[in-house]
């Protein structure tokens, strides 16, 4: 539900505005209660000590449209070492874009100060595609506005007195559930492309529409993600499959031709999937993923590669067996190549990919059922997340491992004394070989 309270149409001639609307804190919903204390008590000290200082960016925008905030980021004009003399927990990090933190303990605010437009310096490189390489011009409010990606993240909040601050529109693009770029849409990609995944990251979350070139540029400027860092792209690629929307962000992906580029073996296997038994598995995996970040459960980074490249693995290794190599060492060569290959894109941390590699190598062993084996595998730390993998798989129509996933089903909910009867030899003692004795000699 949209909870400005600003009237429809109250803000059409702001885009591209030099002076800001300013609505005032009867025409917004937002509460003095809504606000993180810790952030309102921060962008007070700012004041007192005579600088600018503003709620900005996500934060402001779900406040306005009634969600409650995961972070409360703060922009100021205090520069980042003025920032470390006030508040003696902050932190100064980043060289391409230089900001502090603020802790609180393990918990910290983020406060950045106001950028202004590049310039020939160090300070604010652009290289020859026009992106970004260095961000730490310093500037006003005013240029802060348009150095920001969309116009729904550039509304400025000032908690102390209530106002909300528009320079560029961002209050009718909410009104009217619209992504749109501030300034040229390509050269905006162009200064950073990871606003292309950023978009669709939205468009899902807020079940917006992207507006105009937004939308219409990405296909032709995808290929610009392929010189941002893969460190960078991991860490892009859990936002989008781990934001609560997986699957429908999964789904843009492939509509605005971005998935060949995040996840190339993936985007193969799904051309592959005439029976559309890896796209269920996906779907499946993605939909459950986002049911329990709406629980307020964990979720596995490992959990989400070992599906995301499970089908390449799966065929790799059959290959492998062809070639005579037994069914474990088959799979560690698989896996050790798909792994290899993806790091190259997405640069997964092995504390995630060993884990997925262990998902992988349980999946054989549920096909044993005797009770030893059963038991040791059910206290294995990766069996949930194994089982529910195989489970997943079955559900999507692997029928190979059905009758498995059926049985390990069965013999989670079964008591000690009926897991033995589900058991092959289950509670029966070993059967000892006789020793053979030699004849004796006939004297």
């Amino acid at each position: 539900m949209f909870a400005t309270g600003l009237k429809q149409g109250a803000s059409d001639n702001l885009r591209g505005s030099a002076q800001p609307v300013r609505i005032h804190a009867f025409e917004h919903k937002i509460q003095q209660e809504q606000i993180c204390e810790r952030a309102d008590a921060i962008i007070r000290k700012l004041q007192k000590a005579g600088f600018e200082a503003y709620l900005v960016g996500g934060c402001v925008r779900d406040l306005l449209l009634g969600f409650i905030p995961k972070d409360f980021d703060i922009a100021t004009s205090a520069h980042p070492e003025q920032v470390r003399k006030l508040f003696s927990s902050a932190r100064l990090i980043g060289r391409r874009f230089r900001l502090a933190h603020i802790y609180y303990g393990r918990d910290y605010i983020e406060v950045a100060t106001f950028r202004a437009p590049h310039d020939e310096s160090s300070q604010g490189q652009v290289n020859e595609q026009g992106r970004i390489l260095h961000d730490n011009v310093y500037g006003t409010l005013e240029e802060d506005v348009w150095r920001r990606d969309f116009t729904i993240n550039a509304l400025f909040y000032d908690p102390v007195g209530g106002d909300v601050l528009d320079y560029v529109g961002g209050m009718q693009d909410l009104a009217k559930r619209r992504l749109h770029l501030i300034g040229d849409a390509e050269q905006r990609y162009r200064e950073d492309p990871v606003r292309m995944l950023r978009a669709l990251r939205f468009v899902a979350k807020l079940d917006f529409e992207l507006d105009g070139p937004t939308g219409e540029l990405i296909d032709a400027m995808a290929p610009l993600l392929n010189d941002v860092a893969p460190a960078r792209l991991f860490d892009e690629l859990l936002k989008l499959l781990h934001s609560g929307q997986g699957w429908k962000t999964f789904c843009l992906l492939e509509q605005y031709k971005l998935l060949p580029i995040l996840l190339p073996m993936t985007a193969d296997s799904l051309a592959q999937d005439a029976q559309g038994i890896y796209r269920k598995l996906l779907q499946s995996a993605l939909s459950n993923t986002d049911h329990r970040i709406a629980e307020g459960k964990s979720v596995m980074p490992a959990f989400l590669f070992a599906v995301l490249l499970w089908e390449q693995v799966h065929s790799q290794m059959v290959q492998a067996q062809l070639k005579g190599h037994p069914e474990l060492q088959a799979l560690h060569i698989a896996a050790t190549d798909v792994l290899r290959d993806q790091v190259q894109v997405t640069a997964i941390p092995r504390r995630f990919s060993n884990v997925t590699r262990e998902i992988w190598g349980l999946q054989s062993r549920f096909r044993h059922r005797d009770l030893r084996r059963a038991n040791i595998l059910l206290s294995n730390p990766r069996f949930r997340a194994a089982y529910d993998f195989l489970y997943l798989r079955a559900a999507a129509g692997e029928s190979l491992v059905a009758e498995d996933a059926a049985w390990w089903t069965r013999f989670q909910e079964a008591s000690p004394e009926d897991r033995i009867g589900l058991c092959k030899n289950g509670g029966k003692k070993r059967r000892t070989k006789r020793k053979k004795t030699k004849p004796v000699a006939a004297e």
